[in-house]
């Protein structure tokens, strides 16, 4: 057999490039006959078949294949597992098998099951066989359980009407508030109508139709008002029912920004062939059942159940001149020892270390709360400890812990656990004298409390149910979870404890509050977030997920619950779990979760699967860049002409149009630009692209895939700044944030929305300077650049929207610690606007050099900004104060909101950030809150940082000029 290609880039990201788009592929037959063939690289598996089957003929033992439509083909995938291609749709460069191999096996029955279980596992990231595989009981009772639910939810879906199915998957949220002026324009045939504040859909519609009469003569039928449904132009959003139109956030939206609502007038006959094709797609599935369930793989070998530490031995090798090894056991519930620790005997065997002891507990067994955690750790006793060359461990003694693991003492039914448990210990290099340090994961740094201070909380815990019930988490914190009694009072306390905000509850799924009744309250509470507030708070709750200790819980089934019942939530829940399904630790828990919304949500798995479809071509395309970079240190021009001629080949052209965009799903994509798409020059080689809005002719959308970047600490900070942009706005103080879309959808990989009209600071001033080095002290340059995109009141609107927005920056860059803040991360809209971009450094982890910190001031602002705000005249102290005004008033405002910053970023510890890794980092917040100060105090402490901003701007300047001499192009 020749030997086959196995370089990726040349089988799949490359193809067309030089003209050849064959491959060749070795098929092996069920009859033991082997082909090898040349076939099209973009060909779906389908086509792929049909050659095969020709060329099959001309083969001995052809007559013992039988149908063709009864065998489908099976590969190794690029994750090194067996994939079975029912779904025969997909092209061959979209499959990307490890080796251009596949084996041609026999199709059982169920086909049309097989397929959905094909789709969803491709989908997801992880096949369905690997969970049916697993001989785990808790698994299989869960998706037993959530396939009986959705498959209720599919069946109750096939009975909507068109008008019901719209409402669920793409109605408009609602805000209330009152409005002085309403202008509204209409797409296509456009009219522009002035309405009443307190007009209705259904009244607007009337007036549109009736002007659109009037418009093109009463003898072209336009059908009535009913034929109709209104939409928000360039979105897939819809206005129903007969609210008053400034009650709808979108024209909420345009008023509070001065813009011209746009709405589209669309017939119902295009709304109800989507309905239609989605119920088509569930009766597909849901009619069929099948008679037999998908083959099991075999399980793979299970290690032995003893404890035996080689790993240990090894991590240690080197490190001691000799050690014994003992175990310490305690039990926990969240971050409370229950009890005292029990500790093993040493074992000083050199090969392998076995214990077959028996650890006793001071704990009656009546005693164990319901969550309660056994926590191992193995340690090393040392001899003797080599001399550190560092300083920094200078801590280390004779005890060294090696790895540690925890394990649920009662299993997901309630049942105290017995027999063998087999667990993956976790390895860490660092010493811990006491087992509670290593358990201390997640401690809140505000619900510290001293054990007077929980003694009289327990003691006044009826006064705080009546006049304080957000002190709940303080209570829980006091409660002694090694007596029932007392569990037994806080369960019957939680039953008349009165309902928290959605944002006071958050806090009680942290890893401190493990108890079931209390994260169900939880949850409880969290029933009345609106949609818009829950997306909000998808990306924490996503990520304490982790925290649940069984798979069936009341905040799985809350988060599905709503995903079903809302496309724009399942799109986000998606993409946050299918984002991380390349850590090992809650693939299992994640793939759960995704298959039963996939099974949910049928018609959207289509849809999904379009988009991951289109990343992994982008993928291919950045990967074709960095390998001609890399490599063959290819020009650029010659680069971005590959990549040209890779977007506008077929199976480019087809997988990356006609999608949702996966930054809003609202929006549809038509098609690439492909002479505006580029590539950045970074590490990295970020792909800019430039698509045409399928819903709005004329009108682009810009994305930027990045691909070898971790963009979930980007994602974390946008997300906070849209709530401090929130936080502003309830109390009436909108300071013009630019909070653009951020989404993860991998392993260091995922999408950034391009704001459009904007350049960056170092552009503007390189523009207005013909020297590099003399550009970032223009203070000129900024104002001029504004006066050129506007004039006469635009450019005094401009001017307003930069104070505001340059003060709401300042203010959020200050209180989360941003760094790295040079000219290229900072950028000006046309209109005004100023925003940051790329946050790579946070909580006060400013870049340094040579030991010395590059950024020396607590934010930026430098006089260039105040040159802009106080209009080019150094006179105009009035609004330079009203600047200084607004951010004390917004520091103010987030002060007052402190807790919910702090719980935030606390329930995000366990997502991996890089600098988000424990409570020393939201140590940062609290100080920059000054949240154990009076406002007084706190105002005070914000005076003298913006005094030092200003005075020390100066530095900032020089590091500008830095960065524009080593970054001139």
């Amino acid at each position: 057999m020749p030997s086959a290609k196995t370089d990726q880039l040349d089988l799949w990201a490359e193809s067309g490039l030089d003209g050849d788009d064959q491959v060749m592929v070795d098929f092996l037959l069920p009859t033991g006959i082997y082909i090898q063939m040349e076939v099209p690289r973009e060909s779906t598996i389908q086509h792929i078949k049909l050659l095969l089957w020709k060329e099959a003929q001309t083969y001995p033992l052809f007559s013992l294949l039988g149908e063709m439509e009864g065998h489908m083909f099976e590969c190794v995938n690029q994750a090194a597992v067996h994939e079975e291609l029912e779904d025969e749709t997909r092209r061959l460069c979209d499959v990307r098998p490890f080796l251009p191999v596949l084996k041609l096996i026999t199709r059982n029955c169920g086909r049309a099951e097989r397929i959905l279980d094909s789709k969803i596992g491709v989908l997801i990231g992880k096949g369905l066989h690997e969970l049916d595989a697993l001989q785990d009981q808790e698994v299989k009772d869960f998706r037993s359980k959530m396939k009986q639910i959705s498959e209720e939810k599919m069946q109750r879906m096939q009975l909507m009407s068109w008008g019901e199915w719209l409402r669920s998957c793409y109605t408009m949220p609602l805000e209330a508030g009152s409005l002085e002026s309403l202008i509204d324009k209409h797409e296509d045939d456009t009219a522009s109508l002035k309405v009443s504040l307190h007009c209705t859909v259904t009244e607007l519609m009337d007036q549109a139709l009736k002007k659109w009469q009037t418009t093109h003569g009463p003898e072209e039928d336009i059908g009535f008002r009913s034929d109709y449904v209104l939409r928000v132009s360039g979105k897939l959003e819809f206005l129903f029912e007969d609210h008053p139109l400034n009650q709808c956030k979108y024209i909420r939206d345009c008023l509070l920004t001065n813009e011209s609502p746009h709405l589209t007038l669309v017939h119902c006959d295009g709304v109800k062939a989507m309905f239609e094709k989605e119920i088509s797609t569930i009766g597909s599935v849901i009619a069929r059942k099948t008679s037999n369930p998908p083959l099991l793989l075999p399980p793979k070998k299970r290690l032995p159940t003893a404890s035996t530490l080689f790993p240990a031995l090894q991590l240690i090798q080197g490190v001691l001149s000799f050690a014994y090894l003992a175990v310490r056991a305690g039990l926990f519930h969240g971050t409370e020892l229950l009890c005292k620790t029990a500790v093993s005997s040493e074992s000083s065997s050199r090969s392998e270390h076995v214990w077959n002891k028996t650890l006793e507990f001071d704990i009656a067994v009546c005693d164990l709360p319901r969550m309660a955690r056994l926590c191992f750790a193995i340690y090393a006793v040392m001899d003797k400890v080599k001399k550190q060359r560092s300083t920094k461990n200078t801590h280390l003694n004779k005890y060294q812990t090696i790895p540690w693991v925890n394990t649920m003492v009662f299993d997901y039914r309630g049942q105290l656990k017995t027999g063998n448990v087999l667990r993956k210990c976790l390895f860490f290099l660092c010493v811990a004298d006491e087992l509670e340090e290593m358990s201390l994961l997640i401690k809140d740094p505000l619900s510290q409390l001293c054990e007077n201070e929980k003694d009289l909380i327990w003691t006044l815990r009826y006064d705080c149910r009546e006049n304080f019930p957000q002190s709940l988490p303080k209570l829980l914190l006091s409660v002694k979870w090694s007596k029932h009694e007392d569990m037994a009072q806080l369960q019957a306390l939680l039953q008349i404890w009165p309902k928290l905000s959605p944002r006071d509850a958050l806090e009680l799924l942290d890893f401190n509050y493990p108890d079931q009744y209390v994260r169900e309250f939880a949850v409880y509470c969290l029933r009345d977030m609106s949609d818009d507030e829950l997306l909000q708070y998808l990306l924490q709750l996503v990520q304490v997920l982790r925290y649940e200790p069984y798979y069936d819980c009341a905040l799985s089934r809350f988060l599905l619950e709503r995903a079903q019942s809302s496309r724009k939530i399942g799109h986000f829940l998606f993409w946050h779990l299918r984002s991380e399904m390349f850590m090992p630790a809650v693939s299992v828990h994640f793939a759960l979760i995704l298959e039963a919304y996939c099974r949910g949500c049928i018609p959207h798995i289509e849809v999904l699967k379009k988009q991951v479809e289109a990343l992994s071509k982008l993928k291919a395309v950045n990967e074709l860049i960095k390998f001609g970079t890399i490599k063959t240190k290819t020009k650029q021009a010659h680069l971005k002409e590959a990549m040209m001629t890779c977007l506008r080949q077929t199976g480019f052209i087809e997988t990356l149009s006609d999608l949702h965009s996966p930054l809003n799903p609202n929006i549809l994509l038509a098609g690439i630009n492909v002479e505006r798409c580029k590539y950045m020059d970074s590490k990295m080689k970020p792909l800019w692209i430039v698509y045409n809005n399928k819903l709005l002719e004329g009108e682009t959308v810009g994305i930027i895939f990045k691909n070898g970047d971790d963009l979930r600490q980007d994602m974390l900070t946008l997300q906070i700044l849209r709530l401090m942009d929130l936080l502003w706005k309830e109390a009436n103080l909108d300071l013009r944030i630019v909070p653009y879309g951020c989404l993860a959808t991998g392993d260091h990989a995922g999408l950034i929305e391009v704001v459009s009209s904007a350049d960056t600071i170092a552009n503007i001033q390189k523009t207005s300077s013909n020297m590099a080095a003399a550009a970032a002290f223009n203070k000129d340059a900024l104002l001029n650049w504004l006066k050129d995109k506007n004039s006469g009141d635009a450019l005094d609107k401009a001017i307003e929207e930069f104070t505001l927005s340059c003060a709401g920056y300042c203010v959020a860059t200050y209180v989360l610690g941003i760094g790295d803040r040079h000219s290229d991360n900072i950028m000006v809209r046309s209109t005004g606007q100023l925003f940051h971009i790329d946050f790579g450094h946070i909580l006060g982890n400013f870049k340094s050099k040579f030991g010395i910190k590059r950024e020396r001031v607590p934010f930026i602002l430098t006089h260039d900004f105040i040159h802009v705000i106080q209009q080019g005249k150094t006179s105009n102290t009035e609004k330079f104060g009203n600047f200084r005004q607004y951010c004390e008033e917004a520091y103010l405002i987030l002060r007052k909101n402190g807790n919910l910053f702090i719980t935030l970023f606390a329930l995000m510890l366990t997502a991996g950030l890089p600098e988000l890794t424990s409570v020393k980092d939201i140590q940062y917040l609290k100080d920059s809150l000054a949240l154990g100060k009076t406002d007084e105090e706190a105002l005070k402490q914000f005076r003298q940082k913006f005094d030092e901003a200003l005075r020390e701007s100066w530095t900032t300047k020089v590091n500008w000029m830095a960065h524009i001499v080593a970054h001139p192009s």
